[in-house]
């Protein structure tokens, strides 16, 4: 019983692991390749094949040391460079910093005021 359950907890975290890959990938995927250099990150040729062989090393290849290797670079992607992209591309939805609605790329739009 006992192993049953810790059986199922690893399960679980795998599929913890393996979902948060997905999400970085496609986050990765979708980002602009010149945010990438404006951030001063590595490329996002780098970062698709990175997270693109931790989810594959997650489907496939069920051993723990390389499925922390690809959680470490998952977690760096995205408490690292993903907010540095989010911020060159002006990121979406809410404004953070108190921006106003009118202002515009080079700052705030007054109607020529």
């Amino acid at each position: 019983m006992l192993l049953e359950g810790f059986g199922t907890l690893l399960w679980l975290l795998n599929l913890a692991m393996l979902v948060l890959a997905i999400i970085a990938l496609f986050l990765s995927a979708t980002a602009r390749e010149d945010a990438y250099r404006a951030a001063d990150k590595q490329t996002k040729k780098f970062w698709l094949i990175i997270l693109g062989v931790t989810v594959a090393v997650n489907l496939f290849v069920p051993m723990l040391f390389l499925q922390i290797a690809g959680l470490v670079a998952t977690i760096v992607f995205m408490v690292d460079v993903r907010p540095a992209i989010h911020a060159i591309s002006g990121g979406g939805g809410g404004r953070r910093g108190g921006g106003s609605s009118s202002d515009g790329p080079y700052g705030p739009y007054n109607g020529g005021r």
